[in-house]
């Protein structure tokens, strides 16, 4: 049986058993491993850093969208409300509000009508 590393020359590729695997190689006689983990820690660092912050902001908006959601409900609720009173009324008061708005056009149409003959 061949193994797949060879401890004098360094961790040589493996076969990967699927897509997923990630294949590493590390020759020690070409370069400092400490500076590569070096570098490799301190990207690290920098990708939690950007992962805490995303976290972060996606609490923060989070909480923005679960305040929103409350106010929009309230507002639906208020306007709910007022659509009911505002339908009471105009049960209560009768349906002469249409009457006052048919009255209203017709003044208006006279008052054009006059300006026209007066200034013509």
């Amino acid at each position: 049986m061949s193994s797949s590393y060879r401890y004098r020359q360094g961790l040589n590729n493996r076969l990967p058993t699927t897509n997923d695997q990630l294949q590493v190689r590390v020759d020690p006689l070409q370069g400092d491993l400490d500076e590569e983990i070096a570098l490799l820690h301190s990207k690290v660092k920098n990708l939690k850093g950007v992962a805490e912050a995303i976290e972060t902001e996606s609490k923060y908006q989070n909480e923005l969208l679960n305040q929103l959601e409350s106010a929009v409900t309230k507002a639906q609720a208020g306007l709910k409300n007022t659509m009911k009173r505002l339908n009471r009324s105009i049960i209560q008061q009768g349906s002469n509000h249409l009457l006052h708005v048919i009255l209203f056009a017709l003044l208006c149409f006279f008052l054009v009508y006059l300006w026209k003959k007066l200034f013509r």
